[in-house]
């Protein structure tokens, strides 16, 4: 099937053409009438499947007919970070050539001034991150009543970054009546919540069991030990010695790993640039592009570029920590093995991580095939390693685990005599010769004298004071006879 065949305007259909592309992917098969048909649609799909132009294709074609007003966006796409939302700005770019559309970047790190420029001309693709869509609505710079069209896009990585608060406001300053398209890679019960409040009556289009890798990527893990500077010198070890490298994306779960190992790189040699969350947007765009280029050879990031980024004819992705989330780990490697090219994906596996890859391994119903010996796992009991030599991954022992205790040497056995008996004495009489004791005489005791009339009567024990109170709780102060004077 050709893409003239999904409804699609001539306008459009040239435009993809002079792209390169002929043939559409399943997604885009599957969901592009649904779309055109003004139906909601939920997209699962496997990143790496075209799914961004599932939906921009149909909405340039729906977009033909009417005109944008000031303030007030036809549509609107929602993306979780701002590198996704400046590749779909290139895909309408590319794609809406033969088209004059107004199309609008609101996200962070840029002046609000520019981006009320565009709106007040008039927008007809909003394409916006949530944060940054909520601070003009809240000024007054921004109407959504007026959006014919909402898409969200990688709603599960919306959830992994908490914009589900956010996304629902967005949802109810938009029209009911809109027509809603939600694509997502993995659908947690989380995000089928969502889906089922923001979908009416939606198609569903799954093309691939949601959580897995295309077939495309050669997977594998390589032990290494626990330590930082070892598993740096594995990740040098394995980028000389890779086959068919090109380039390669390698993940750390921080950003303050990414600048390590990004330093690191540097120093031995590598053409390397960082991406990270905590980079200016100046920084991050100018990092993308030369990695695009192919300026830099490798790409040291975070999880921000583990989503939806399309960059074409990457030969390798390295996972230097293993994700947290299971998920993760299957959007990582999709940045490879894009577009029906071949890649790699390793993944360096310390004792630590052992249980971590089992979840992996879980979620997308396969093994992972280990790249030499595998690792040890965390606490298991391992052969014995001379005294101060430990292999790599092992705690250090104990000081007690190689030492042989020696049997005590004991000396003789003193006696001891019985407790409370004394030893005899020679000169003492025996008891039946002692003269009887005179009982003791003690001194008379003086009587008491009178009290006198005036005087406090004595203070009983508080004990006594707490037995004749019926049972009450008063403190024993309170109990205590008070005199009073006339």
């Amino acid at each position: 099937m050709s893409f003239s065949n999904l409804g699609l305007s001539d306008k459009v259909v040239s435009a993809v053409e002079a792209a390169g592309y002929k043939t559409p992917t399943p997604i885009q098969e599957q969901a592009i009438p649904h779309v055109l048909a003004r139906r909601d649609v939920l997209g699962i799909a496997q990143t790496g499947t075209g799914k961004t132009a599932a939906f921009v294709l149909p909405m340039l074609t729906m977009l033909e007919k009417g005109r944008a007003r000031a303030r007030m966006p036809r549509t609107l796409i929602l993306e979780p970070t701002r590198e996704l939302a400046a590749q779909v700005v290139e895909a309408f770019e590319k794609y809406g050539a033969n088209h004059k559309l107004n199309v609008a970047l609101i996200i962070g790190g840029v002046s609000f001034g520019d981006q009320d420029v565009k709106l007040t001309r008039g927008v007809d693709v909003l394409i916006a991150t949530p944060g940054r869509l909520l601070d003009h609505s809240e000024r007054g710079r921004l109407l959504l009543s007026g959006v014919e069209l909402l898409i969200i896009d990688e709603a599960d990585r919306m959830l992994d970054m908490g914009f589900i608060p956010d996304i629902e406001r967005i949802g109810k300053l938009v029209p009911f009546t809109r027509q809603t398209l939600f694509f997502t890679a993995t659908m947690p019960s989380e995000i089928q919540r969502i889906a089922d409040n923001f979908l009416h009556n939606p198609v569903r289009v799954e093309v691939s069991k949601p959580a897995t890798a295309a077939t495309t990527i050669t997977q594998g893990q390589v032990a290494t030990g626990r330590d930082a500077a070892e598993k740096r010198e594995t990740l040098r070890r394995l980028l000389r010695s890779a086959d068919n490298f090109k380039n390669a994306i390698i993940f750390c779960n921080r950003k303050r790993e990414v600048a390590l190992l990004h330093k690191s790189l540097v120093s031995h040699g590598f053409n390397a640039v960082a991406l990270h969350g905590d980079l200016d947007q100046s920084a991050r765009t100018a990092a993308l592009e030369a990695f695009r280029k192919g300026d830099a050879k490798l790409l040291i990031a975070s999880d921000v570029a583990a989503r939806g980024l399309d960059i074409p004819a990457v030969s390798h992705v390295f996972n230097f920590d293993v994700p947290h989330h299971p998920d993760d780990y299957v959007h990582r490697i999709g940045r490879t093995g894009r577009a029906g090219l071949t890649g790699t994906a390793i993944t360096l596996v310390a004792p630590i991580d052992v249980k971590s890859v089992g979840a992996i391994e879980k979620l997308m119903g396969m093994p992972i095939p280990w790249m030499g010996e595998p690792a040890a796992t965390e606490g298991a009991a391992t052969e014995e390693s001379p005294r101060g030599e430990r292999k790599p991954g092992e705690r250090p022992p104990r000081k007690d685990q190689h030492a042989e205790r020696a049997p005590r040497e004991r000396g003789p056995r003193r006696e001891r005599s019985p407790r409370n008996e004394r030893p005899p004495q020679a000169d003492r009489p025996p008891q039946s010769e002692r003269p009887p004791q005179q009982p003791r005489q003690e001194p008379p005791r003086a009587a008491k004298p009178a009290p006198r009339p005036d005087a406090r009567p004595p203070a009983r024990p508080r004990q006594e004071a707490m037995d004749d109170a019926d049972g009450s709780h008063l403190p024993a102060f309170l109990l205590r006879p008070v005199t009073i004077k006339a």
